[in-house]
């Protein structure tokens, strides 16, 4: 899963990028809400951390501005602004959490996590095909009731193809899903890492076929294996 941060501090934005990649997430940091939007123009994320205190404009500018465009993606608000009358207007504004600096990276963690598993995330966390289960909340695989251990990148691969199961996913939208803005990015990344992938999932025997289809993308379908 992707997450976007939008914090200026530097030192505070590279632990959280740490500690969410350790968890399997792709991070992208921008350290304005004009770096923020423009993120958001070009990539499409699961969830975002957003602070308020931004160099060129309040981090709630960036709130509005998706919520009016209609995006539904999780806002978690991570701010030294501790006052009640901010919390509940920032809220209202459409924020779905509100976590108060300074704050564990154990915390943050589980507050992304809770709001990844939210009902209207939910449905679209647990993919099933054949007997493979995928949970993108929990981070979790499990093959025939198995529970089958995924790199990071693997994983992202293996849950856009999920997401779309019979159809064709397009190979950039599997770079986007997988790669940061800050990742070097070799030519046959992508299909290396479905290799890599196919290779592990027919050592577990799963009952699914990832098919590439050349210069498009691949398509996941349930049936036969990789």
């Amino acid at each position: 899963m992707r997450l976007l941060v939008v914090e200026d501090n530097e030192k505070l934005a590279a632990l959280m990028k740490k500690r969410l990649h350790e968890n399997m997430f792709a991070v992208d940091v921008v350290a304005t809400a004009e770096e923020g939007l423009a993120a958001l123009d070009v990539a499409a994320y699961d969830l975002i951390v957003l602070d308020l205190s931004l160099p060129d404009h309040d981090g709630t500018e960036v709130l509005r501005a998706l919520r009016r465009g209609g995006h539904g993606t999780p806002v978690l608000v991570a701010t030294a602004r501790a006052d009640v009358a901010q919390r509940v207007q920032t809220l209202n504004e459409g924020a779905d959490d509100y976590l108060v600096k300074p704050f564990s990276l154990d915390e943050l963690l589980a507050r992304v996590r809770a709001l990844l598993r939210r009902p209207s995330q939910v449905v679209q966390s647990v993919q099933v095909a054949g007997n493979l289960v995928l949970d993108t909340a929990a981070m979790t695989l499990s093959i025939d009731g198995t529970q089958v251990a995924l790199p990071r990148r693997e994983f992202a691969v293996l849950a856009s193809l999920l997401g779309q199961k019979g159809k064709l996913v397009p190979r950039q939208k599997l770079m986007d899903a997988v790669y940061s803005f800050d990742n070097e990015v070799t030519p046959n990344a992508i299909e290396a890492a479905v290799s890599r992938l196919r290779r592990r999932l027919e050592v577990h025997r799963a009952s699914v076929t990832i098919t590439a289809m050349r210069g498009l993308g691949y398509i996941l379908s349930e049936g036969g294996s990789c």
